[in-house]
């Protein structure tokens, strides 16, 4: 297993710099009192909607270097933003892309595929069955085979947020991130842990691959029953996100759906921030509705409450939903 380090995020951060919109930090309303300070990591604004394209980018660019870009391109099975995001970077570099979803995946997902010049392939209805025709178009046809989560260049180039987290807030003392299969917590993490910042790694109650694994000292698979997961629904997380939340400054929490369905809502009302709920399972871990009610009773129901003058980045991850939802 690759261990992720400092040095692999500062090459990535390099290599895809010229590709991705550096994140933009809001500072958020905690109240006419605050104790503490939080921001919000503005990554639904990225490219596709979500952080993925960095992982991307950063994979692709890093086998052209190597002069390791089959004819046959790139190929991925992802129903959701790493698709996407494997998609418009192949399409930016020129490289043919191929993408398995099941057969049950929404038409919109497939049209945007189409508009980033990407051959979509529907193959069964579970992600498993198109993941399993994926690896077989790649042994037959050479094609260079990407992953959602788990692969050090995917992890490195997530980890770029945090050279630009911190060009922007420079004394961050915390990063809060949300976790699927540990790709973006791990490169976050590799990154937070050379400059000594804390990371809270959030997952649902009823989505908890990481949060399994710190417990079981492995990687388990976990059933995935939640609002959030379309985008954090991985049965199990990599290796890389397990080595990585063993660092003394990592602090895994769980929220429930209905504080991640609230915090969507939240965002929405207070700041006009349209976002999925795997952005907003990160808010949910810090207090849940900041400037309201009892702050005592505010932090009994958090599970990450910052401390006085903590400077805290939230980062909102992604925004690839219905904003329809939003209203119900």
């Amino acid at each position: 297993m690759h261990h992720l380090s400092y040095g692999d995020v500062k090459t990535a951060a390099d290599r895809v710099a010229d590709g991705v919109r550096p994140v933009a930090v809001a500072r958020a309303d905690v109240g006419a009192t605050p104790e503490y300070e939080l921001f919000f990591a503005l990554e639904f604004m990225q490219h596709t909607g979500s952080f993925k394209v960095r992982g991307a980018l950063n994979f692709l660019l890093a086998h052209r270097e190597r002069g390791e870009l089959p004819d046959a391109g790139v190929t991925i099975a992802s129903g959701g933003n790493a698709g996407l995001a494997c998609a418009w970077a192949a399409r930016d570099l020129g490289v043919p892309a191929t993408v398995f979803l099941p057969e049950t995946a929404p038409q919109t997902k497939v049209d945007r595929l189409h508009s980033y010049g990407a051959e979509v392939r529907l193959v069964g209805t579970e992600y498993a069955e198109a993941a399993t025709a994926c690896e077989a178009f790649a042994a037959d046809t050479g094609a260079l085979a990407s992953h959602a989560y788990d692969h050090p260049l995917i992890a490195a180039g997530a980890g770029t947020l945090v050279e630009e987290i911190r060009s922007q807030v420079p004394l961050v003392d915390t990063v809060v991130v949300s976790v699927g299969g540990g790709g973006l917590f791990a490169g976050v993490a590799a990154a937070a842990q050379h400059h000594g910042i804390r990371v809270v790694a959030v997952e649902p109650e009823r989505c908890r691959a990481l949060n399994a694994a710190l417990e079981a000292g492995r990687v388990v698979d976990v059933p995935v029953d939640s609002v959030a997961a379309d985008a954090l629904g991985a049965r199990r997380a990599s290796p890389m996100a397990l080595a990585a939340a063993g660092n003394r400054n990592v602090r895994s929490v769980l929220v429930k759906d209905e504080a991640v369905v609230s915090a969507r809502r939240e965002l929405w009302e207070r700041y006009r921030l349209a976002v999925e709920n795997a952005a907003a399972t990160a808010v949910a871990a810090v207090e849940p509705a900041p400037g309201t009610g009892d702050s005592a009773a505010r932090r009994e129901s958090a599970p990450y409450v910052p401390s006085a003058g903590e400077r805290v980045v939230v980062v909102l991850c992604g925004a690839n939903a219905d904003p329809a939802e939003l209203g119900s």
